[in-house]
């Protein structure tokens, strides 16, 4: 194992056709927002309820669809 190996795992998946590239290439997840804000009232300038900020919904969406 070297310094660059994680770079070097990437780059050859990548060579080869890595399928979660291609899934970002033709799905514009972004176009979801405004659905998933709408759906779960997401919203980032009422910060009053403490704890831990909330995860990225459209993170949430593609992790939901690999499963």
């Amino acid at each position: 194992m070297n310094l660059f190996g994680d770079s070097d795992y990437l780059e050859k998946l990548s060579l080869k056709g890595d399928p979660l590239e291609r899934l970002e290439r033709v799905v514009d997840f972004e176009c979801f927002r405004p659905t998933l804000n709408r759906i779960f009232k997401y919203d980032l300038k009422n910060k009053s309820h403490g704890g831990r900020p909330p995860y990225d919904l459209v993170l949430m969406l593609k992790i939901l669809i690999l499963q």
